[in-house]
Order: structure tokens, then sequence, then C-alpha cells
């Protein structure tokens, strides 16, 4: 039987490719708002949705939703194209739907895996009822800080050498700002503040930022602050200082309850406020300024300076401190964790860590209600007055709580008290794999955008791993791979997460991107920094920039990644921002690509689709009704012809259609200098440069002058 099915398969594939008269390609649909209306509709809410097909090719379209058939109807013809639609109620359960086309004897179907002679499970279109991303994070320009990197505005908050210690050795004060990270680097700090963050808001706003994404500032030992040691405080180290005194460790000296120095800074509540206060003023600056700001929100687990825990002792004899978990059986925190020797107090070392590491002890959520209500509060804090944050990225958000059935509950409590506090506050998760559980409306809003843009851009056009950890000839410029791995991914995240989706090309987790494009297998403890900047082709990386300034979702620029800093995976790619020392040129291309991609709101809302694909060759279209866009990019090391299937995204074939040029780069640099090319018949007959990516347009010629 189950070849009987593959072969009437294969014969109805056949019937559809070799059928003179049915065009599948000119088939089109996707969940924006030219082709569904409303994008995020309410229960009770009229949906319409519209399918096009060419001009006088198909004899009729049925909408099949939920096991039910629905005709649509003729709505009108535009150019070469028939467009249908239908309409259907929104229920109180996820919509799911597909295409069912007739023309002759040909019965064809369109899902999101396009035309095919059989309709699959799981592949069709699907709208969520009561999920609302909020609008201004759809396209916005995402900028990320890793605070201690960035400026020293204040050099009086830095952290001083021997102020302390941590993971076996002293904190170390870096005076050379250009100094490369050590390998061992998590207790270095350069001095980047928040202070300094204020003072470099005219550089972001000129280079068009519309959202702060800012690494942990809560209080914490590391450079990193992923170990969080107080989540209602800002870190006086990136803060502010206003009560100091003496107390580094002696030589020799590990004990951190005799680092006087550093619990006068981070328990005296004259700090803790003070530094409060000056980020509550750096929020409402940046909000004056019209751009927004996103926290970083650990609360997986918390670190072993954590004021719950107090392995370090530092919180034990202050005043107005509880014991913590740690130091005493009696502790109100001693349900916040897991021990797993009850009988080892005082100083019980037995708590569970996340992933083994004793200076990340995991939050044991499921054995605390008030540890659940706390966090909820800190979630709830931090975007209501008078600090007002727009929202959280979660770090490991899948892995909170010990099983999926709290993890689900707890988020879905979070985001109810997140949103109640401030509804436009998004919440938007790191995580790997398929996050469609989380992305039911009740959870997370989006995520970091690892499967569906980081990976397929990397291995695409470098080859490359994105920590640099593997080198993968079969990847490398297989546009096919792409193009599958895109529309594979993309299916997991619905119109209103994909707009918002956070699409980076580096972070603090990765290598830097231009780092990848020399191919370069290493890490900095065996390469070294100067493998990491070695060979690297900035023509690669402004291909990189086009792909991010015109995919769907949230371009997210990792600081330095405009200025041309290099690095291989953390702490390598933590490197400094090199003011004064920029590429100018990568520089000035990010402004020119950020201005593009602001100025055409179709690269934010449009449709996607792709043209032409081959060896290191792609092309792609994003449009609306009456506007297109396409991308075209070649990433070989020699010039070429290419021709592109314009008409897809809905220009007409019967004449000459003119786009104009936008953006022109190509190993020997970037122009935008205007230049017109005639799509004849709906093709686009290009001359494309050695690693070369062209942006044209076509529309309303005078609309964005």
């Amino acid at each position: 039987m189950l070849h009987e099915s593959m072969e009437t398969t294969k014969k109805m594939q056949y019937i559809l490719n070799m059928s003179p008269v049915l065009n599948k390609d000119a088939m089109f649909s996707d969940g924006t708002e030219y082709y569904r209306t409303p994008v995020e509709p309410d229960v009770g809410d009229t949906v319409t949705i519209r399918f096009r097909t060419q001009r006088n090719n198909v004899d009729n379209v049925c909408l099949v939703h939920d096991g039910e058939y629905l005709e649509m109807k003729h709505e009108k013809t535009s150019g070469s194209f028939d467009y249908y639609t239908a309409q259907v109620v929104m229920g109180t359960d996820i919509l799911r739907y597909y295409f069912e086309i007739h023309s002759g004897l040909v019965t064809c179907y369109y899902d999101t895996n396009g035309v095919s002679t059989r309709h699959e499970e799981r592949t069709e279109f699907e709208i969520y009822p009561d999920y609302h991303v909020p609008e201004w994070l759809k396209g916005a320009v995402m900028y990320q800080i890793y605070v201690d990197r960035f400026y020293n505005g204040d050099p009086f908050n830095d952290v001083e050498t021997a102020e302390y210690s941590y993971i076996g050795d002293i904190s170390v004060k870096v005076d050379d700002w250009e100094k490369i990270p050590a390998v061992m680097g998590v207790r270095e700090f350069y001095g980047g503040d928040l202070q300094g963050v204020m003072d470099k808001l005219d550089y972001l706003q000129q280079l068009g930022v519309d959202v702060i994404y800012l690494n942990p500032v809560f209080v914490s030992p590391s450079n990193h602050k992923y170990d969080c040691q107080d989540y209602d405080h800002i870190d006086p180290h990136i803060g502010k200082i206003v009560e100091d005194c003496d107390g580094l460790l002696s030589p020799g000296d590990r004990d951190n309850s005799h680092a006087a120095k550093y619990i006068c800074r981070v328990t005296d509540k004259r700090n803790l406020e003070a530094s409060n206060k000056l980020f509550q003023e750096l929020v409402e600056e940046i909000h004056r300024r019209g751009m927004k700001v996103i926290l970083d929100g650990v609360f997986n687990h918390c670190g072993s300076f954590n004021k719950w825990m107090d392995r370090e002792r530092i919180y034990e004899n202050q005043e107005g401190y509880e014991k913590g978990a740690y130091v005493s059986a009696d502790s109100p925190y001693r349900s916040f964790f897991c021990f797993k020797n009850q009988n080892l107090w005082p100083y019980n070392p037995s708590y569970e860590g996340w992933w083994t590491h004793d200076t990340l002890p995991k939050l044991n959520y499921e054995e605390s209600e008030e540890l659940c209500k706390t966090i909820l509060e800190v979630g709830k804090k931090w975007v209501s007055p008078p600090y007002n944050v727009d929202g959280w990225r979660l770090d490991v958000a899948a892995d909170l709580g010990h099983s999926n059935e709290f993890n689900h509950r707890f988020w879905k409590e979070f985001r109810k008290v997140v949103r109640e506090a401030n509804p436009e506050a998004v919440i938007l998760a790191e995580h790997y794999g398929n996050p469609e559980s989380w992305l039911l409306g009740d959870e997370w809003d989006t995520v970091m955008n690892y499967d569906a843009f980081m990976e397929p851009v990397t291995w695409f056009l470098t080859g490359m791993e994105k920590h640099s950890d593997e080198y993968r000839e079969d990847l490398y410029g297989n546009s096919e791979a792409f193009i599958g791995a895109m529309k594979h991914h993309m299916r997991s995240l619905h119109m209103g997460a994909l707009y918002g989706a956070m699409n980076e090309l580096s972070n603090h987790d990765h290598s830097r991107f231009l780092t990848r494009t020399n191919h370069r297998v290493g890490r900095l403890s065996y390469a070294g920094a100067e493998a990491a900047s070695a060979n690297i082709n900035p023509a690669i990386m402004r291909e990189a920039v086009v792909i991010q300034m015109t995919w769907p979702g949230a371009p997210t620029v990792y600081y330095g990644d405009e200025a041309g800093v290099c690095g291989f995976t953390d702490p390598d790619n933590r490197r400094t921002y090199p003011w004064g020392k920029e590429d100018l040129e990568m520089l000035d291309f990010h402004k020119r690509m950020i201005c593009i991609h602001k100025a055409y709101p179709l690269l934010s809302k449009g449709s996607l689709e792709f043209l032409w694909n081959d060896y290191q060759g792609l092309s792609y279209g994003r449009f609306s009704d009456d506007e297109q866009i396409i991308v075209i990019l070649n990433n070989q090391e020699y010039e070429r012809d290419v021709r592109v299937t314009a008409w897809k995204t809905g220009v007409s074939r019967k004449g000459a259609a003119a786009f104009q040029r936008i953006m022109l780069s190509s190993k020997n640099g970037y122009t935008e200098e205007a230049e017109e090319y005639i799509a004849e018949a709906g093709i686009l007959q290009v001359r494309m440069p050695a690693y070369g990516v062209m942006v044209l347009y076509h529309g309303a010629k005078d609309k964005y002058k």
C-alpha cells in the first residue's frame, strides 16, 4: 500500500510539473497583513484570508480549515494575478488552514511548504487567538550592549583589583581598554557602566537604534552578570557609588567576608538606591529620545554570591539582611534552593547547581511558592514605575524549573503579571530548538532567532558554526540548505513572533560574525586573538548585514559589530567597543542599511518569497500589494550574470517594470548611487559583482524621498 501511495504521489507530481497551464510559482499566500487580516485576531473576529494565482489560471480555490472546505471568491484581478478571498470567524482554538486548487484534471495544495500534490500534517498555516505581540517590537532595530565593554562613563565606580575573590582568584581592574580579554576573563573589569551608555545615546540614536537590549545589570560578581547577587538593585559598579571605604583583600586572602570594600559597595542601601535612581534616569532619557530598553532576566539560576544563598558570607553580618540559605538552616530562603544533604548546616555547600556549577545555584521553584512570588514581583517591578522598562529577554528560559509542566505554568503566570503591569512590555526568550509550545499567546512573545536566522545565514555565507568550532564545506554556499532551514524553522514562528524575532549575526555567546568570514576553526585558548582577525572578508559581513536588515524580524546589532570588532566565542567576543578606532566603512554601511530598513515599512511587515538560488547565489523578495524590494546575493569570488523571477513579487509580466537600485555592495566597497534595472516580462537580468549584494526597489517612486 505504501509503495502504491508513493507511486500515486509521484504521478500526481509529474502531472503538476508537466502541466502546460497551471503556474504553481504564481501561487502565494502567507500570514502577513496582505494575505490575512487581521494578522493577530481576537476571539470572535472575522478573519479575511487571501490567495494569489496567475491570472485566468485556475478553475477554483478552496480554503480548507479544521476539516471544512470553503470555496473562495474571486476578489480582484491585478496585473498578472487573480486574488481570491474567504472569511472565517476566529474561535477559541488555534485555526489551521491550507488551500486546495483545481485546474482541469489537476488538483494541488498550498501550505507553508508551498505547492504540492498532497497535503501533509503540520504544514498548515496557523492563527492563534488573542495573541498580540507589541507593535513597537515588529521590525525594530535593536542594539545589544554588554555593559562592562561598551563605555566607561564613571571611573569612580570601577571594580578594583583584589576588591574580592571569585572562582579561585581576585577581581582585576583592566586599565588598558584595548586589552584582549583573558581566557578566564570572568573576573576582569574594563569599567563600562550605565553612565557610559547614557553618554553614548547620541551615537546610538544616530546609528538608528530603536531598542537597547542590556545584558544583565543587577548586582553580580562577574562582568557578564549571569550570576545574579541581588535582583532588586542595579550593581553599583555599573551604577553609582556614593558610599565607599577601604578594605581590599590582602595578598593570598580569598575569604570574601574580609572584602570590606566590596561588601560596602554592594550592600550599602545608599549605593543600591543611587544606582537604581541612575538606571531610572537612563530609561527616562532613552524614552525621551523615542527608544526603548529591554532587560536581561536570569531567573533559572542565581549566583553563589546571591543574598538568598550568601555562600561568600557577604551579607551574614550586614544590618537589614536575613541569613542566607548556605549560612543557616533557619534562613527564610532555604526553600529557594535544593540541598542534597540536610545535615551540613551551618555553611551547607550541598545545594544543586545549574549544570553542576556551584557558582550558579539552581532556583528551586517547585518547592517554594515564596520564590515564585518573589521572582514574579521582580518581573513586575522593573516594567512598572518608576523604572518602566519595555520588556524582558529571558535567559535559558526553557530550563527554568525541573519539569516542562511547571516551566509552562510559571511563564504563563509571568506573562500575566508583567502584562498587567505594562501592557506593552515584550517577553522575548533565549531558546534553541522548536519554541512552538511557548508561543501559544500566553507565555513568550518571541525568541532570539537562532534556528531561523543566525545559524542558516552563518552556514550559507561562511560555512562556519556559530561558535567558530566547526567548518562544513557541504553547507558553505548551499542555498538549498539555507532555504530549507529557513522555511522549516520559520514555520515555528507565527507572524507576530516572526516580525519581532531577534535576528542577530553575533552576540555574547558566539563568535563575532566578521571572524567567521575567515573560515578559521578556533577559540581564543588555542588559536590566539590575532587569528580571529586574520583573513576576514568584510564584503561577506556586508552581505550578512543586508540580509539582517531586509529579513522579517527585529535586526539586532551586537555592540561593536558595526565598528568591525572581531573575536572568537566568549570571552573573545566580549572585546571592548573601539571608540576612536572604528572601521568607519563598516560603521557607515550599518547606518545606511539601517536607514533603508526603516525607510521601507514592507521590510518590517511585507511578504517574503524566494526568487532564485544556486551555489553561493540567492535572491528573495519582500513585497506588499504595490511595492517590491528584491535582494540578490553572489557570494562567489567572481562576478557573474543572474536571472531573477521578479514577477513572483507581484510585478506584471505583461510589460517592463523599472527597479531602482538602492544599495550595491561588493568586494570593492559599496554604493547607494542610483541605477535603474528593467524587468522585462517579469524577469531581471543582473550582472552581480564578486561577493556582491544588491537591493532593488519598485513601487511608489516618490514615497520615501
